[in-house]
């Protein structure tokens, strides 16, 4: 499955200028094995990841997380906003995921046998990351052999066999000693932080966080016992965006999910702010909502057959070919670990990290959010409320700051926790409560709402140790709401 860096560019849609310390015109599969450097090989690896989940699933996790919804001039994305995606739909994404962790993986092993640490552990961090999203997504994943060349048809793991398995993979890197590593020191060719190991520290401590967090539900003992450990070992978590940037207004430089919506079917119609959102910071007087929305009023989640609205009269949804991937931002990561000190040390210094969350997630668009968080403000945190009080304002403001890539992150987060809430009434209802959840207008499912992706056509079909196919609305093993 793995493809020459040239390719995984092509597939994540983006590309990256060359200099004589990155030569990305070389093609690794061409050379002998042992003599690509590690430096030229993870770089494709991270390219691809960021291509795959910054617009095959941040499409899926912005309708599904109600950031927009399908146009009513158009017809580009209805499966979605009608959860009926089926095996021949967005297979691509599978595909481009595990592209990128075949170069991940290969870099890991060569690593490892070289006992170059510094690469080992940004080769296990990415293989986890992007692992996590496509075990949330799916469920069973071929972790342990998928990419294996010797392994035509590689066993699947339950969500469950899987998250142990990345935890041990990902406290073994973390064991490593990286002032002994040997060989290459990554520098340029590390599009996240440069070389600088302490951030992949953080960046990993935080991976392993949220790995632990996603199963407070399902799996409370272990979730608890696992985040105390990481607190009571004073590790650091990220307190800088994990990000891609460098991208430009030019075809296939630009951002994926610009490139796939806007520049590759040549229209801004489909993305249409969704009513969730919008009138979420309507009501809140978010000064976010002119940067996420262009003028008009917002579309009922799913309402794409409302004909008595001109499509000139509704937002259209702002995106930019240069805004960054985010693998995992300061808000999330400060999120994270404010509902961890709430959930198991009493919530000492949780509103600290919830407020730099939320004014670090305005600063993205420019703008002050000190105002939100203080006293009286929209989005004051509830230090005197209950403990669920303060889980919906930190998952709140989670789901906000998703936008516009991340909002996979976000349906994951709400399937967990319930957050934002699901509505019990229609949009058009004067009682319903803004950002609340609806089931889409014309959804197609019954009323349930989608919780997992389904495997594609080609995974069902080539390889006959795949599981069994089960409905969009069968939760995942740790969604227990």
């Amino acid at each position: 499955m793995k493809k020459t860096i040239l390719t995984l560019l092509s597939i994540a849609f983006i590309t990256f200028s060359c200099d004589d310390k990155f030569d990305i015109n070389q093609d690794p599969d061409t050379l002998n094995p042992g003599g690509v450097p590690l430096s030229k090989q993870l770089p494709a690896g991270m390219v691809g990841v960021a291509g795959a989940q910054g617009s095959y699933y941040a499409l899926i996790g912005g309708f599904w997380s109600q950031f927009w919804t399908q146009s009513n001039a158009s017809n580009q994305y209805t499966e979605i906003d009608t959860y009926i995606i089926g095996s021949f739909d967005y297979e691509n994404g599978w595909t481009a995921m595990y592209d990128a962790l075949g170069d991940i993986k290969e870099v890991k092993q060569r690593a490892e046998a070289e006992g170059n640490w510094n690469y080992y552990l940004m080769a296990t961090t990415l293989e986890i990351y992007a692992s996590q999203i496509m075990s949330d997504l799916y469920d069973q994943t071929p972790y342990l052999e998928s990419n294996n060349q010797e392994i035509l048809q590689p066993h699947f793991l339950s969500g469950a066999e899987t998250y142990g398995l990345m935890i041990a993979d990902l406290k073994d890197a973390l064991s490593k000693d990286l002032s002994a590593s040997m060989g290459e020191t990554p520098g340029v060719d590390d599009f996240l932080f440069e070389g600088v190991m302490t951030d992949w520290t953080k960046f990993a401590n935080t991976v392993l966080l949220r790995l632990y967090m996603r199963q407070t539900e399902a799996n409370p003992d272990l979730a608890e016992n696992g985040i105390k450990e990481l607190f009571d070992n004073g590790a650091q978590f990220l307190d800088k965006d994990a990000r891609i940037t460098g991208f430009i207004d030019e075809a296939n430089r630009s951002n994926p999910l610009y490139e796939t919506d806007r520049r590759q079917l040549n229209t801004p119609k489909n993305l249409r702010a969704s009513y969730t959102m919008y009138s979420f910071m309507d009501d809140n007087g978010d000064t976010r909502k002119n940067e996420f929305y262009g003028p008009g009023v917002p579309l009922y989640q799913g309402y794409y057959t409302n004909t008595s609205i001109s499509e000139s009269a509704i937002s259209i949804v702002t995106l930019s070919p240069t805004t960054d991937v985010y693998f995992i931002t300061k808000e999330e990561s400060n999120l994270l670990q404010a509902e961890a000190l709430e959930r198991y040390y009493g919530g000492n210094g949780a509103k600290a990290l919830y407020d730099d969350a939320v004014v670090e997630a305005f600063n993205k668009f420019n703008l002050d959010g000190t105002s939100f968080v203080a006293a009286g403000g929209s989005y004051e945190y509830p230090t005197t409320g209950t403990f669920d009080d303060k889980l919906k304002a930190i998952i709140t403001q989670k789901w906000l700051a998703s936008f516009p890539g991340n909002g996979f992150e976000s349906f994951f987060e709400q399937n967990r926790t319930g957050y934002p809430s699901i509505s019990t009434v229609t949009q058009d209802d004067p009682t319903y409560v803004s950002g609340e959840i609806t089931y889409s207008w014309n959804g197609a499912t019954g009323g349930l709402f989608p919780k997992r992706v389904v495997f594609p056509n080609r995974v069902i079909t080539r390889n006959q140790n795949a599981p069994a196919l089960v409905p969009i609305t069968t939760p995942v093993w740790w969604d227990v709401n």
